[in-house]
């Protein structure tokens, strides 16, 4: 379990699942399924590009409730089956992010640690971050009880 005090750079958010970590490394590592839960409440995806794997480009659309566009491009620098997963989301604002998957009391702790290039740019993006991914989780528990 991943709950170190993250730096002055970092968002650190934690949730337990009750299902076991192969259940969300599923929902991450699926296209379609990832796109029905990521991103905070309200949002939906269009995928261009996914290659989950070391060195593997992802490159979608998150379109928001207002109606705006938002695109976003990464690169995944780690994929270890079922327990953890590292990116760098390339465009603005940068952060390399590492999502840990951890068995604990018969579920799953979920880490997800964004480590951005500073702590300005950091706390510039924190106050939207940490409930998005609030959202996220809730999607993705969503998403986890509707598929088995």
């Amino acid at each position: 379990m991943d709950t170190a005090i993250p730096d002055p750079r970092e968002i650190l958010s934690t949730r337990h699942f009750s299902q076991p970590r192969e259940a969300l490394y599923a929902a991450f590592a699926d296209p379609q399924r990832l796109a029905r839960w990521w991103g905070p409440a309200g949002f939906r995806n269009s995928f261009d590009v996914f290659e989950f794997r070391p060195g593997g480009e992802w490159r979608f659309t998150m379109h928001g409730p207002d109606g705006k566009d938002y695109p976003n491009r990464s690169v995944f620098h780690a994929v270890e089956a079922p327990g953890r997963i590292v990116l760098e989301h390339v465009n603005a604002p940068h952060f390399h992010m590492t999502i840990t998957l951890s068995p604990q009391g018969g579920g799953t702790w979920l880490s997800w640690r964004m480590r951005f290039d500073d702590a300005a740019t950091r706390d510039a993006v924190a106050r939207i971050a940490i409930p998005a991914n609030e959202e996220n989780f809730d999607r993705l528990q969503a998403e986890l009880t509707a598929t088995p």
